[in-house]
């Protein structure tokens, strides 16, 4: 967990009250952290290219064109890069104020989703709200609405509170209870996995008693194996895990192609855009199948590069969290680290076949317009608590 810093340096737009940061400071002149923003970039970039290249047969096929999924992911991207600059200029401390009404926001949202006529299904799912030609993810909103008011309730009980059950243990979960049921009724165990990862990492990092992140632990586990057993297709999916082979044509069949492509790809891989896999071959090429299809054109090389910036993503945002002004910018530098990268490793696992698949977008790289407006625009904050960093 986070220890209290014992001498930082803040800077400040009124000079009469240099031990506060002031609620009105909404532009901070600090330097950003230039080695997060160029990661980003990158992965970001990447993720583009990939989409250009593993969409274009199963665009066409579906959409009647090629560059369906590429001209979206641009827009997508455009509005994520111009919320990360908007975001990088506003004083992180405005989102503690208002934690609970974006809280509030992201649950009425994630409600919308359930009713008749307002969710849009797909695959068997209520997971979005159509716009016009467009569609939206309320998950993803809940996602970084959680951080911020997880950490804003963590950062104003204190530890005293933190560590108490009925106050601290009770309460979180309750709090976290409520956003994750909302999501398994869409139905979505994988977001809702990561959901209660990330909180729990909050909650750690806030100063909580590892009996009670065990308890968690224990709780979440129960629920898990009761969550595979009552629903028929998560139990195949399992089994699909444990014996891949026992049902090639059926549930085991997208593992076994991600495989493939994995394998066809060796060290150098077959070239940019000259995958076979995605010629209708692997489902969801552009979605939480694209690590396949990258380790395919771009080879091993290819693959450890993406490991390694997403390393370098994990050293940038825990040094920002450690070196935070505050408590909670210490929490939201965490979550957001915690959000990012352990939704990078939850997809890689399932794809090369370390854990169930779970539907997990790859951050920065899948296809998915909200996923990639949000996860810049959580970047933006990150960038403006790192600006509120000073070394002494």
């Amino acid at each position: 967990m986070f220890k209290k810093r014992k001498k930082s340096r803040i800077i400040h737009t009124k000079k009469k009250n240099k031990n506060k940061i002031s609620r009105n400071t909404f532009y901070i002149n600090g330097t950003s952290d230039k080695i997060l923003f160029g990661v980003v970039a990158i992965l970001t970039l990447l993720g583009v290219l990939m989409i250009a290249s593993a969409g274009v047969v199963y665009a066409d096929v579906r959409f009647d064109d090629p560059y369906f999924f590429f001209k979206r992911q641009i827009i997508g991207v455009v509005l994520g890069f111009i919320g990360l600059f908007v975001f990088s200029y506003i004083d992180y401390h405005l989102y503690r104020r208002w934690a609970l009404v974006i809280f509030g926001v992201a649950l009425f949202l994630l409600f919308l989703v359930l009713l008749p006529g307002v969710g849009a299904e797909a695959y068997g799912a209520n997971r979005w709200i159509g716009i016009g030609p467009m569609s939206f993810q309320p998950a993803e909103v809940m996602k970084l609405a959680l951080i911020l008011y997880v950490s804003a309730w963590c950062a104003g009980k204190g530890k005293k509170i933190i560590t108490d059950f009925q106050n601290g243990l009770v309460a979180f979960l309750s709090i976290v209870g409520l956003a994750c049921m909302l999501i398994l009724m869409q139905p979505d165990v994988g977001t809702t996995v990561m959901l209660g990862a990330i909180a729990v990492g909050i909650f750690y990092l806030a100063g909580a008693r590892l009996s009670h992140i065990a308890t968690i632990g224990g709780l979440g586990i129960v629920a898990l194996v009761g969550l595979i057993v009552i629903a028929p297709y998560r139990m195949a999916r399992f089994t699909a895990f444990i014996h891949p082979e026992a049902d090639l044509q059926g549930i085991g069949y997208q593992i076994q192609q991600a495989l493939i492509a994995i394998g066809s790809g060796g060290i150098f891989g077959v070239g940019l855009g000259h995958s076979m896999q995605k010629g209708l071959y692997l489902p969801e090429p552009v979605g939480d199948s694209i690590y396949a299809i990258i380790a395919e054109e771009l080879g091993m090389f290819g693959t450890i590069g993406i490991v390694i910036l997403f390393i370098l993503l994990a050293w940038r945002g825990l040094n920002i969290a450690v070196n935070a002004p505050d408590m909670f910018g210490r929490l939201v530098a965490g979550g957001i680290t915690i959000w990012i990268v352990g939704q990078a490793i939850m997809n890689i696992a399932a794809i090369i076949a370390l854990m169930p698949l779970t539907g997990i977008p790859l951050p920065f790289i899948s296809y998915g317009g909200t996923s990639i407006m949000f996860v810049l625009m959580s970047v933006g904050i990150l960038l403006n608590i790192s600006k509120q960093i000073q070394t002494s």
